[in-house]
């Protein structure tokens, strides 16, 4: 196995298409195709099946190619640094649900990390792309929650994946309105008097069961339903439409504005945020920072959120 191989087996995955990364890596299609077929002999696994139609990425190819972005990342980075006498473009990536303290600790760990070139991603996700791409080294970290109705699933989920999950903090249900909502001014809201507004839920695509909605006590029945992709649009919904989202509590009022607040919901339930990586990968030192501003900002808007509340019922 070569790094010329790794780089092959990637071209062709980014491309779609033999014929097309032969072209971009200046090589002949046959010797590409021979090339990949060495490796895959050699490794004892199909990366890619083939059919008339052309070619597509094998489970196992899935897993290989993850393990072989990392290697040749860090083979280009040695290079740079090395050979050709300046520290390289650093590449890190998460994948997370919709948090703002995750993009805080992101914004955090570019300060810090001042660099003149970097390659990052920040990928607010499904849940369940959120374990993929953490199994696949597409991310380096992913950031979700774990109740008492989904912790069996999603936990039997990450742990088939080769994952961990550490917990980051436990909080009790809330709900994010607006604040000229008609329950802005109650210390505590209850699900019955929620029941004549819409209420809000990110889509999960193919895997949008119970188990792997962003939100606690999915399996309620409500009159009015909306999902949504991504996090703008849920809060200028919320505004427009005096609706509701169930979330942790924890909110930056200098990420997402003045017009949403949080207010406690009276129900028996407890919420559990943590972040999951892979259990064969040390983490890197982007990894290692990263994690350490997502503990400082979780703990500090989690104490932020509580004092919150204790002065909206004083």
């Amino acid at each position: 196995m070569t790094l010329q191989q790794l780089k092959y087996v990637i071209t062709v995955a980014g491309k779609g298409s033999i014929s097309e990364a032969a072209k971009s890596l200046f090589i002949s299609q046959p010797s590409l195709t021979n090339s990949i077929k060495e490796l895959e002999k050699e490794i004892g696994i199909r990366i890619f099946n083939r059919n008339n139609k052309g070619i597509s990425i094998s489970a196992d190819g899935e897993e290989f190619l993850g393990y072989a972005r990392q290697v040749i990342e860090q083979a280009e980075l040695l290079e740079q640094k090395y050979l050709r006498g300046k520290p390289g473009k650093q590449h890190f990536s998460v994948s997370s649900q919709h948090y703002s303290f995750v993009v805080d600790a992101y914004v955090d760990l570019i300060k810090e990390l001042g660099a003149d070139e970097y390659d990052f991603a920040l990928k607010e996700t499904r849940t369940f792309e959120i374990i993929d791409d953490v199994r696949l080294l597409k991310s380096e970290i992913g950031v979700l929650y774990l109740s008492n109705f989904n912790e069996k699933i999603i936990s039997k989920f990450i742990r088939e994946n080769d994952l961990l999950f550490t917990e980051l903090f436990t909080a009790s249900p809330h709900v994010f309105i607006s604040k000229s909502h008609p329950l802005a001014k109650k210390s505590v809201i209850t699900l019955d008097e929620l029941s004549d507004y819409p209420y809000f839920s990110y889509e999960q695509g193919s895997y949008n069961s119970f188990y792997f909605t962003e939100e606690i006590l999915s399996t309620i029945e409500r009159k009015k339903n909306i999902r949504v992709c991504d996090r703008a649009t849920l809060f200028n919904l919320l505004i427009g439409l005096s609706g509701y989202t169930i979330c942790t509590g924890v909110i930056n009022k200098e990420l997402n504005g003045e017009e949403i607040i949080s207010r406690p919901l009276d129900a028996d339930e407890r919420i559990t945020l943590g972040y999951i990586v892979h259990k064969n990968t040390a983490l890197s030192h982007l990894g290692e920072l990263f994690l350490k501003y997502l503990k400082d900002h979780t703990k500090s808007l989690r104490d932020n959120a509580l004092a919150e509340n204790t002065d909206s019922t004083s």
